[in-house]
């Protein structure tokens, strides 16, 4: 039981200016617009990777399909999954500095500004 008292004193010890920011308007955006580009993104990566090795495991006579050389589908498939990742990287780079990071450097500001407030 007094496992249960410590932890819930800890609980009630949270910073009040990032409360207040919990709780406003450009929080609940900032969180929208992260969790609309990271879930989707997720999602669609995840499902092409899980069809990279689906293939693989169940189509092995297409995946070793030669398309010039010694290069087969499989081969390729796997490079495009790294072509893919940094893709990604850069599409959320440029997304996250164009739409989170203006509405995060504000909420910053504004933390900062509230824990001068509080000295």
């Amino acid at each position: 039981m007094a496992d249960a008292t410590h932890a819930h004193d800890h609980a009630e010890r949270h910073d009040p200016v990032y409360d207040r920011l919990h709780e406003t308007q450009e929080f609940a955006e900032l969180r929208r617009r992260y969790r609309g580009f990271a879930f989707p993104a997720t999602v669609a990566f995840l499902a092409w990777y899980l069809l990279f090795v689906i293939m693989s495991n169940w189509a092995p006579g297409f995946m070793t399909t030669r398309l010039f050389g010694h290069i087969n589908v499989a081969l390729v498939f796997g490079l495009l999954q790294f072509v893919t990742t940094f893709g990604l990287a850069w599409v959320y780079s440029r997304y996250s500095t164009k739409k989170l990071d203006p509405l995060a450097e504000k909420l910053r500001a504004e933390y900062e500004a509230g824990k001068r407030g509080q000295s």
